[in-house]
């Protein structure tokens, strides 16, 4: 985001606004990208082609190989989890690392030593101010992601949301997706929201719908196949209300709202991820039991799938929340680094 940032005071018609001062050249810059730049449709319309990532080394590989790092605003990186997961990002060539706050305890070590030439510092008077200066950076178009560490999730989410100061645009809806990796399925799996919303509306799922695909066409998955999850593959309106919604965000993907895609739902999640499961049923689905997105319908859903594909059948995860200006990396402060540095790589696809 912040090199397109750099392209955009370079194209030609912006010489028209030469005559005018820095802070209103400033505002413009500031005013396109929190309206035009973040909008899904607009990036999974202008997909490089590339190969269909498969797993988080190919992610990994994928954005080392662009050439392009991206810079992180951390958080309170106090804990070793949070900069272990900088350090190798650091490593794998994918960011530059601004640490707001908690200088003494970062500067000094190896990692810090090792990689100083790809690392500032902001010093912060406390979490709150780390987290207000962070999203400054992020509102100023000074970094490309802000990630969480040793600090509340509810400090950080106060100095994103704030009406004034914030970074996430009004009408624009915050949500969490995961990213899964895990030997049961052959590819990567993105499902949302096991963190932030409780109860979708409409509007809310529809904009998960939105994010989720953007975040596929990111990771090289040119028509993603998104499911919309219930407990049957039946509609019923009076006991599940929600279901009744989901004809109008197939309807909607089916006009081209989200950009290529193919959505369907209801659906389970055996018929979603297996095709004998549909098979077996005698269901006809256009995504054949090889979705790519599912979408919960509320949250109590998507956290017990997080913490059943974690805990049983050892899935590797990265979280990150989408609608801001800039993906917000919000591990929990008890993830391992590798988590935390696989959210940084998911980040960065879409930064």
């Amino acid at each position: 985001m912040f090199a397109t940032l750099t392209a955009l005071r370079q194209m030609p018609f912006l010489k028209l606004l030469s005559k005018h001062s820095n802070d209103e050249k400033e505002s413009f810059f500031l005013f396109f990208r929190a309206f035009f730049v973040p909008l899904p449709i607009e990036m999974s319309t202008n997909i490089e082609k590339m190969e269909s990532i498969k797993n988080f080394n190919d992610l990994i590989a994928h954005l080392a190989n662009s050439g392009q790092r991206k810079k992180v605003a951390v958080v309170c990186a106090s804990d070793d989890s949070t900069q272990g997961a900088v350090f190798m990002a650091l490593e794998a060539n994918i960011i530059d690392a601004v640490f707001v706050g908690c200088r003494p305890q970062i500067e000094s070590t190896e990692g810090a030593m090792k990689y100083a030439q790809h690392i500032s510092y902001v010093d912060a008077d406390g979490p709150d101010d780390a987290a207000a200066k962070a999203v400054a950076l992020v509102r100023e178009g000074k970094a490309d992601i802000l990630m969480k560490g040793m600090i509340n999730t509810d400090n950080l989410l106060k100095a994103v949301l704030n009406k004034e100061t914030g970074i996430l645009p009004k009408g624009r809806v915050l949500t969490h997706v995961t990213v899964a990796q895990m030997a049961q399925y052959h590819k990567l799996l993105i499902f949302s929201d096991a963190a932030v919303i409780p109860y979708p509306t409409q509007e809310q799922r529809v904009e998960q719908v939105k994010y989720t695909v953007s975040l596929c066409h990111a990771l090289g998955i040119t028509s993603p196949k998104v499911a919309l999850i219930h407990c049957s593959e039946k509609v019923s309106e009076k006991a599940f209300p929600f279901t009744v919604g989901y004809k109008d965000i197939i309807d909607m993907a089916q006009q081209g709202a989200f950009g290529d895609c193919v959505v369907d739902g209801p659906l389970d999640l055996k018929t979603s991820l297996d095709q004998h499961s549909l098979e077996k049923k005698g269901i006809q689905s256009p995504l054949n039991g090889e979705a790519d997105v599912l979408i919960f319908p509320d949250i109590e859903a998507g956290n017990v799938f997080y913490k059943t594909i974690t805990f049983l059948a050892g899935a590797d995860t990265a979280g990150i929340l989408q609608g801001p200006l800039a993906p917000v990396v919000l591990a929990s402060r008890g993830d391992s680094k590798e988590s935390k540095f696989y959210s940084l790589a998911a980040a960065a696809s879409i930064a």
